[in-house]
């Protein structure tokens, strides 16, 4: 399932002068699922970290 939020993301990891992504929201709607996709898919080595 392609989301919208991943075009977001490209555009993130495009942008020259990015900062660190942290990403926020409600509970259970998918942030933890789609960073992980997100990792998978366009990165070699990834990092999580949870702050709870």
């Amino acid at each position: 399932m392609e989301r919208l939020i991943l075009s977001k993301l490209l555009n993130w990891t495009n942008f020259p002068y990015r900062k660190p992504l942290i990403l926020k929201g409600v509970r259970q709607v998918g942030k933890t699922w789609i960073l992980k996709a997100f990792g998978r898919r366009y990165y070699e080595n990834t990092a999580y970290f949870n702050f709870v």
